[in-house]
């Protein structure tokens, strides 16, 4: 769709529902773009919001980086056929790195009831405007009169979706959307995918949540016949606050999918990472940089561990997660009626202490890393996968101006440790200081 086009169907849409935001006009069940949504998983049920009209709420997420990174590595010279070094990286300097936007339109069409369509208008994997993807959310039923056994306890949403696997993906930064992570970057191994299909969700406590979903386990639609099953995935939650000051979440997720064409688990973010360009080749460069993507296409198995705890100003998240699965192309698939599936393992545990009036300054240090089979061509001179390591360490601090801005200082250093000396990681890493602005509302 071209960007003229675009614009002059949202101005349609807009005239066409009547009005925009109004002060009185709250969205219920949701989670806001701004400081209001740190710390902010699947939104409780909201039985308090009072609905008049149908209303349109327009929401923007903005922000830019300054790069100041170096990267190195030792891997053997291996020339292609122009005579150029393979191994050698990017010429990598500091500068000011693409703006990133989102444009998120929250329809609240009746009484519990909405639908979000979201949008990026600027990312570094596309260029131009497209749709992230857009659902609806169910949290009652007034065609039914209300009835309390849905409204109080159940929600259901359906369309083209953020998979709600794990408790990462509510802190990670999403292209233009980046106030709900305290850090410049996502994790290392980035689980994150969007999918066509639904979650019904159970709250039979106040504190207690139990998720059930079921999707195409594509990262777009198909209809083209092949062999192709859904993704079935779940997440139990315990989120209650014990008293004032103290707050406890744990939640287990699990996602499976047993034969894909192309899952996209730890491949669904088409924005682009935040690190520009390091360890990429000085001859090809991809938009990705900085993470890694095990490539299990199908047959995928992954389960993720998520404790919070919050004490004043004090707050701890950490992840354990292990995913298995391989790729349609992994050498030892072929030929084989039952290919053994790699494996990796991804542990993250991240401190933040927020201070000052409304908590709009903190510090902060994540350490990340993975390990395992990260690549099926990655031997060590037998038909099994070297495992590998990748570390990183990213000590951050930011300022919230604003309920609506946040600035943020980051100082990010990444290893790649077990790489042999032929690929391009060998011994490698990249370091540096990263600034960030981000606007969100």
């Amino acid at each position: 769709m071209k960007t003229t086009n675009f614009f002059r169907s949202l101005f349609i849409l807009l005239l066409s529902f009547g009005m925009w935001q109004q002060a009185s006009a709250q969205v219920a069940n949701w989670r806001p773009y701004d400081q209001d949504g740190v710390n902010v998983f699947e939104p409780a049920k909201d039985m308090n919001t009072t609905f008049e009209k149908r209303f349109l709420r327009v929401g923007g997420s903005f922000t830019q980086q300054y790069q100041g990174l170096e990267h190195g590595n030792s891997a053997d010279e291996i020339l292609g056929p122009d005579g150029s070094n393979l191994n050698a990286l990017y010429d990598l300097g500091s500068g000011f790195n693409l703006a990133t936007a989102n444009l998120n339109l929250d329809f609240q069409i009746e009484d519990g009831i909405r639908v979000s369509l979201e949008n990026y208008m600027s990312s570094r994997h596309h260029s131009e405007f497209w749709v992230k993807g857009g659902y609806i959310q169910v949290d009652k039923l007034p065609m039914f009169n209300n009835s309390d056994w849905f409204d109080k306890y159940l929600r259901v949403k359906i369309g083209h979706m953020e998979v709600n696997y794990g408790d990462q993906h509510f802190r990670r930064t999403d292209n233009g959307n980046a106030i709900w992570n305290p850090f410049v970057g996502n994790y290392v191994m980035d689980a994150f995918a969007t999918e066509v299909g639904g979650e019904v969700y159970a709250f039979p406590t106040e504190n207690f949540m139990v998720m059930v979903g079921a999707s195409n386990g594509l990262i777009n639609g198909g209809v083209k016949e092949g062999t192709r099953k859904p993704s079935i995935y779940s997440k139990l939650a315990f989120d209650k606050q014990l008293n004032e000051t103290t707050r406890f979440r744990l939640s287990g997720s699990i996602y499976m999918n047993s034969e894909s064409g192309r899952n996209t688990l730890y491949g669904g973010d088409r924005t682009g990472s935040r690190f520009y360009e390091v360890m990429e080749s000085a001859a090809s460069q991809g938009d990705f940089s900085g993470r890694l993507n095990p490539g299990f296409t199908t047959n995928v198995t992954s389960f993720q561990i998520n404790p919070f705890v919050k004490v004043q100003g004090f707050e701890l998240f950490a992840t354990y997660e292990q995913s298995q699965g391989y790729a349609s192309s992994d050498p030892r698939k072929e030929g084989a009626e039952n290919p053994e599936k790699r494996q990796v393992s991804q542990i993250a545990v991240e401190g933040i202490y927020r201070f000052l009036p409304r908590e709009q300054v903190y510090v902060g240090a994540r350490y990340n890393t993975v390990t395992g089979a990260l690549s099926s061509r990655i031997t060590d001179g037998s038909e099994e996968p070297m495992d590998l390591t990748v570390n990183r360490m990213e000590i951050a601090a930011g300022w919230f101006p604003t309920p609506n801005l946040l600035l943020k200082l980051s100082y990010v250093d990444q290893q790649y440790k077990d790489y042999p000396s032929e690929n391009i990681f060998n011994e490698g890493y990249f370091k540096g200081v990263m600034v960030e602005a981000s606007v969100g509302f």
